[in-house]
């Protein structure tokens, strides 16, 4: 991975270092997208390249404890929710890629405040077979820990099916229910408005707010995506260590011409790649490594620190554009850097419910946590509170709005 971070950042100057970073603020990040061309949210379009199709391309990720979703669940089961193929049409039916391996990897750590390494102590992997004539398709589960692998299969029904396609398999001597299929994207934002706001932060547009909330457009209302589920329970993901902390992230990964496997895409808390990096081979070189590459980059250790310096520079000019400082910029780049979404069990779950002593989230991130307006917020200092969206939108507005959540796992809503 490092040699492909090499290969596409090889013609910036090494002479670029990486900004040291201090300090401890409210951070989050901004969420928009990168791409040669075009420009989407959340992760819905970044690291554009030819032969990376959409089930390729993950758009969210969530992480939650499920009582705090589900006061009648039980009280150590985590949620873990990966959901890829953005704006996938209504009534048309999607596929998980049976060439790729979905992954989610999680570190349990010492606290919240604790560095991050990005080693992860388990990773949970999902293949696909070919759908049959049921539009089914076969998926392994492997539970990779200290080098072993634990593998189990199950069968998922891809369609509109409320309950069949949730499977309990076990893995490690635990029971984990899984879901692989269509679900209605839950993230909602403005994002059409947002880029007018930031041209004219950024002086090359007018001056705008966002729009009225009886006009706020919802980019991903009526859309679903492809949502691979997990109830995992906590005993599983502790292992030796008996941390109630984790810090969570996932990542694709497709064969090369030499049938070894390649990272193609990685995301954690969201809005992170594609929030402040706008050049689309940096993006491309993000979701290419790990944040163990971050880690060390943080940690001054080369090359990783002197090829890291372009992609942070660039990340550093879109926060001062918005009206940072140069202290709060480098802090609030400090407060996101290494990606990983961390979730500190010991309390109730929820995107904004607390930050560590870096400025991080560290609870995780609920179906329905306003990360947008959490974003607007602390990247413009309290001067933008709201994008005037939300999940269940305005009413008397056609624009906005997402179907109920469902009261049982895997709890997104159905798809459109």
């Amino acid at each position: 991975m490092l040699n492909s971070l090499q290969n596409t950042l090889g013609h910036f100057s090494k002479r670029q270092t990486w900004i040291k970073l201090s300090g401890v603020i409210l951070a989050t990040t901004l969420t928009l997208g990168g791409a040669a061309t075009y420009i989407n949210a959340s992760d819905h379009d970044d690291g554009e390249v030819d032969v990376k199709g959409r089930n390729l391309n993950i758009t969210d990720v969530y992480a939650f404890r499920e009582k705090d979703q589900n006061p009648n669940a039980a009280e150590d089961d985590l949620i873990l929710v990966m959901n890829t193929n953005p704006r996938s049409l209504a009534r048309q039916q999607y596929y998980f890629s049976t060439n790729a391996r979905y992954e989610f990897h999680i570190d349990s750590v010492a606290n919240k405040d604790a560095n991050v390494t990005g080693q992860p102590d388990m990773t949970l992997r999902f293949e696909f077979g070919a759908p049959n004539g049921n539009q089914e398709q076969e998926v392994t589960v492997t539970a990779i820990s200290n080098g072993k692998a634990r593998k189990t299969k199950a069968t998922t029904t891809s369609l509109w099916d409320t309950s069949a396609n949730v499977k309990n398999v076990n893995l490690g001597g635990e029971t984990l229910s899984i879901f692989a299929g269509l679900r209605e994207d839950p993230f909602f934002f403005d994002v059409e408005q947002f880029f007018r706001v930031r041209a004219g932060a950024a002086g090359i547009g007018p001056a705008v707010g966002f729009r009225d909330p009886s006009q706020a457009v919802d980019f991903t209302t009526g859309y679903n995506v492809n949502t691979i589920a997990v109830r995992v329970p906590k005993k599983l993901l502790q292992g030796r260590h008996h941390s109630d902390v984790f810090d969570i992230w996932t990542t694709i990964s497709t064969p090369d011409a030499d049938g070894k496997f390649v990272q193609v895409e990685r995301l954690a808390r969201p809005g992170i790649n594609e929030g402040l990096v706008l050049t689309n081979d940096f993006l491309n070189a993000l979701n290419s490594v790990g944040p163990d590459f971050e880690a060390a980059a943080l940690a001054g250790k080369q090359p990783a620190a002197d090829i890291a310096g372009p992609i942070v520079g660039e990340a550093k000019n879109t926060l001062l554009a918005l009206g940072n400082s140069e202290e709060r910029a480098n802090a609030l780049l400090g407060a996101f850097l290494p990606d990983v979404m961390r979730i500190d069990t010991s309390g109730p779950s929820g995107y904004g419910n607390e930050l560590n002593e870096a400025g991080s989230p560290v609870r995780g991130r609920m179906l329905k946590d306003d990360v947008i307006d959490i974003t607007l917020s602390v990247l413009s200092d309290g001067a933008i509170t709201t994008d005037n969206v939300s999940y269940e939108g305005t009413p008397g507005n056609p624009s906005q709005g997402h179907q109920p959540l469902e009261p049982a796992f895997p709890y997104l809503a159905m798809p459109n």
